[in-house]
């Protein structure tokens, strides 16, 4: 027998969690309210399980699992069209929402999806063997944005992640290559929109949209640029 790890996440009330999931294509294969809640969910060879806790706070949750994928652009695309279909939108900020997709910093591309009852679901495909956090780079715009993308994805730390990007553009000294003030404008724009300060997101979105890129820096900022577009709609 091949042995199969299956996450039980907590929720606060099972239907929203099932909506949820239905919207990202997968099947509920079981669905109970007695003699306590309890779902399960399944996409391919993607199965989570969730129990329904009546005084459990979806906010204050640190709950969560890693799902590994050999197709993350895919799932993100098909993740994104589904939830517009099925909340008129897609949902950027509190419960549920979805992240940008993004290479991280420790050999995976992945996105992130928050459920309804604030588990944070990370889809990823490798992309190196070294799965190991790289060293921080010691150039001063790469480091900020190295640290701002941990701080966002890692810890979810959002007022931590604005403050670095913050200080590194206010800077005059020091200037940051079109690709990096791109990547930097749509991170903080990103967060902004998350915060709810719609007014600076636009601005900072407005600020990135201006950029003159050569090809080069587009090729290098692609994710940001497809984020740009993302948040612009």
């Amino acid at each position: 027998m091949t042995e199969k790890t299956i996450p039980i996440l907590p929720c606060h009330a099972i239907q929203p969690v099932v909506e949820f999931y239905t919207a990202l294509g997968f099947e509920t294969t079981l669905l109970q309210k007695s003699p306590y809640p309890y779902a399960v969910v399944q996409r391919g060879t993607i199965e989570l399980q969730f129990m329904g806790m009546r005084k459990y706070d979806p906010s204050q949750s640190y709950s969560g699992c890693y799902v590994l994928t050999d197709d993350v652009d895919g799932l993100y695309a098909t993740f994104r069209d589904g939830l517009k279909e099925a909340y008129g939108k897609i949902p950027s900020r509190g419960l549920p929402r979805i992240g940008p997709l993004k290479n991280t910093s420790y050999g995976v591309r992945q996105f992130l999806v928050s459920d309804p009852g604030g588990n944070s679901i990370r889809i990823g495909q490798k992309i190196s063997e070294d799965l190991h956090h790289r060293p921080a780079p010691k150039e001063t715009f790469a480091r900020a944005l190295h640290m701002a993308d941990l701080f966002v994805d890692s810890k979810e730390d959002l007022q931590g992640a604005a403050k670095i990007i913050d200080r590194v553009l206010r800077l005059r000294d020091e200037r940051p290559t079109p690709a990096q003030h791109l990547r930097l404008l749509v991170l903080r724009a990103d967060i902004a929109q998350r915060e709810g300060d719609e007014a600076l997101a636009a601005r900072l979105l407005t600020q990135a949209a201006e950029l003159q890129l050569a090809e080069e820096d587009r090729e290098s900022a692609g994710d940001a640029l497809v984020r740009l577009a993302e948040l612009r709609t």
